[in-house]
Order: structure tokens, then C-alpha cells, then sequence
């Protein structure tokens, strides 16, 4: 029997055995005491009481006969009396006796209540009729998103699909100039090389998002990870003009994959080299707070305002979109990062401000061997400070 079979039984049991407790005292044979300890009915009642679902037992005129907390904080119940489209629903299944589905959500929400509430409306037994709402504002947010990512996918990947087409159409048209034909090639690899790039960054998030089975963790040395996304950065750097400044080697260890490690903290690299003016210095530091090693990316970059600090780690959200499309960005680097992090049990913090940069930090917990530090490692010239009780540092732009 299903959860939504035992509460309609329950409600039953509880409407006759309250109607035959009626029917003893009218004709004076219900002389039996009242036995010890709990009933089944009382045992029902309980069961509706502590259900997940908002429970509604409605009479033949729509009144409300039996009600549980639940349907009162989704709003099917106010001032005892039944929100008015589950009562029209009710009154047709009670015509039709077949049952009926409506939506019950809140029609303005305010602060933390349920966004989306359907009902299933049904005929209990003669004259009455239950009404059974749940909590779909979850799954209603799950599917939201998902239409929001399927739309965003498609239309990054048309953008450079849409370029090649018209790049190998401006080549074909000027086959007979061998200038022409360098500089559209030229073009071509640069989209390709955008869109290559986009479809790792979403098959590596799809990993990260449960996909695929994550690797087994291992105990990293955080100097490898430093030295290794320092590398993959080195190109991007020199080409703007832009030194990475690192603190000294720490011998921290954490235990996790070392190639998301890398992958998370490049990422903050090249996301502090793309959105710094040329010759701006970048820093990067490392050391253990409580548990937790923190590797801080710090640039003097053109920062990120408040009110776009909580959106930064949004897949393809970009605050700078003229900036980010120049340099190639995907808009997916500081989701990735933020889903590295988790997977490691770990988070990525942010601090910024406009016009003076920005420090993105990766707090990933320290190996179990690893004692805890109790000085401070050396922090890097360009160091900004970042409170902790603001939480800053993490992020991609």
C-alpha cells in the first residue's frame, strides 16, 4: 500500500471510529471504559498529524472537518477554512467521484513559503471528501534550471558554431587571396579553439555534478597543485604582461584528486589574468586555518560589485561579457571551481571591490595526518586582506 493509501485509511478509521463513539453514547451502549494506553485510532491520528503532506478532510457543504499543521504552512488551510480552488476541485470529484489534480500554489509568495503546492482531491467516503497537497517547489526550481542550462548551452554553442559557418563561407569567397585566406584561418582556430574549450568545461561540470563517479581521493601536496596551475597559467600571463607572485612552499597536504585540484585553481588564475589590466601584478598564497588549507588567488583587477558577488559561480554568468567573450571565457570556470570544492567537502569564498581587485579563495580540508599550524605561512606582497567574519575569498567572473 502506498504513504497516500495509509493516510486516506487513516483518515477513514478515524471518521468511523469517531462516528461510532457517537452512535454508543446516542443509544447508551457505550458503557466499556475507555482501555488503557493508545488506540489505533490514536495511532492514525498521530500518523496525519506528523505527515509530510497537508491533510484536509472536507464535508459535504466544503467545510473543514480535519486538518493537519502541514496544510496550514502550505496554505491549504487559512482561518480553517480551505483555499477556494481546492474546494471547487473537491466539489467536482465529489460529482464525478474520479480524482482530481489541482494546483493550490501560493498565488503571491512572501519570504520562505512554498512556491509551487499541488493537491490531489479525492472522495474519502459518503459526504466527505480529502484533500492530500504537497511541496513541489523543489522539483518546480530543479526543472527551472535545468530549461535555464539547456537554453544557456544552446546558445553559447551557437555563437561559435554560427562563426565557423560564416568564416568558412568568407573563405571559400576569397580563395583567390592568400592574405585574406590566412587571416579568416586564423579566425576559424580561434572559434574552434572557444568551442572546444566550452564543451570540456561542460563535461567536466556534468562530471562534477554526479554524472560520472568521482576518482578516489589521495593525499595531494598542495605545492604540486601550486606549481602545476602555475604552469598552465604561465602562457596566458606573459601574454598580458601580468607577473604571479607565490608565497614559499608549504608542505600542506590534502587528500583529494589532484587534476580537479589543478583544474579549480587554474581557473582562478586565468580568471584573475583575464580580468586584470595588463602589467597588474597576481598573487597566490597558501597556508592552514582551522582544519582547512586555504589557497588564495589575489589580483588588482577591476573587481566585482556586492550585488554580483553571490552570482559569479552561476554557469555562464559573466560580469564583465564584453571582456570575457575577448578573452574566450566559457562563463563555466568558477562553477566548476565551487563544484570541486564541494566534492572535496570544501567551499571557495569570495572578497572584491570595485576598482581594487579581487581575492578568490579555495578552502579544501587538510590531510588527517597533517598537525595543525598554529603560525600564520609568509602571505604574498600583493595580498589583500580578507576578514574573516565577511568570508570572503572564491569565484570566477
Amino acid at each position: 500500500m502506498t504513504a497516500t493509501g495509509y493516510l486516506v485509511l487513516s483518515i477513514g478509521v478515524l471518521l468511523i471510529g469517531g462516528a461510532a463513539f457517537l452512535v454508543g453514547r446516542a443509544t447508551g451502549t457505550n458503557k466499556a471504559q475507555r482501555p488503557a494506553g493508545l488506540t489505533v485510532a490514536d495511532l492514525m491520528a498521530m500518523v496525519v498529524q506528523s505527515s509530510h503532506d497537508g491533510i484536509v478532510v472536507l464535508n459535504v457543504f466544503g467545510d473543514v472537518v480535519l486538518h493537519n499543521p502541514r496544510a496550514e504552512e502550505l496554505g491549504v488551510v487559512r482561518n480553517n477554512r480551505v483555499d477556494d480552488r481546492a474546494r471547487r476541485a473537491a466539489e467536482l470529484t465529489r460529482q464525478t467521484g474520479e480524482v482530481v489534480h489541482v494546483d493550490v500554489s501560493p498565488l503571491e509568495v512572501k519570504g520562505r513559503q512554498p512556491e509551487a503546492v499541488h493537491a490531489t482531491v479525492k472522495v474519502l467516503t459518503d459526504g466527505f471528501v480529502v484533500v492530500e497537497a504537497s511541496d513541489e517547489s523543489e522539483s518546480v526550481r530543479l526543472e527551472a534550471t535545468r530549461r535555464d542550462f539547456v537554453a544557456n548551452v544552446s546558445h553559447e554553442l551557437k555563437t561559435p558554431v554560427g562563426a565557423l559557418a560564416l568564416l568558412a563561407e568568407a573563405v571559400l569567397d576569397a580563395s583567390d587571396d592568400q592574405e585574406e585566406v590566412r587571416r579568416f584561418s586564423a579566425k576559424i582556430m580561434q572559434e574552434a579553439t572557444r568551442l572546444g574549450t566550452l564543451v570540456t568545461e561542460l563535461i567536466a561540470l556534468s562530471r562534477l555534478q554526479g554524472a560520472e563517479k568521482l576518482p578516489e581521493l589521495n593525499r595531494v601536496g598542495i605545492d604540486v597543485v601550486v606549481s602545476e596551475a602555475l604552469g598552465r597559467s604561465k602562457l596566458a600571463a606573459e601574454s598580458a604582461g601580468i607577473e604571479i607572485t607565490t608565497d614559499e612552499p608549504s608542505g600542506l597536504e590534502v587528500e583529494g584528486d589532484r587534476t580537479l585540484l589543478v583544474t579549480a585553481l587554474s581557473n582562478l588564475l586565468d580568471n584573475a589574468v583575464a580580468y586584470s589590466p595588463p602589467g597588474s601584478p597576481v598573487s597566490v598564497s597558501r597556508k592552514l586555518v582551522n582544519g582547512f588549507v586555504e589557497i588564495a588567488v589575489t589580483d588588482r583587477g577591476i573587481g566585482i560589485a556586492e550585488d554580483q558577488q553571490t552570482r559569479v559561480f552561476e554557469r555562464f554568468y559573466r560580469v564583465d561579457k564584453a571582456r570575457s567573450r575577448a578573452t574566450g571565457g566559457t562563463g563555466l570556470g568558477l562553477a566548476i571551481v565551487k563544484h570541486v570544492a564541494a566534492n572535496h567537502g570544501g567551499e571557495v569564498k569570495l572578497w572584491s571591490l570595485p576598482g581594487t581587485g579581487s581575492t578568490f579563495t579555495l578552502r579544501i580540508p587538510a590531510h588527517p595526518d597533517r598537525e595543525e599550524q598554529t603560525t600564520d605561512l609568509p602571505k604574498p606582497e600583493l595580498a589583500v586582506p580578507v576578514p574573516t567574519s565577511a568570508g570572503k575569498p572564491g569565484g570566477e567572473l
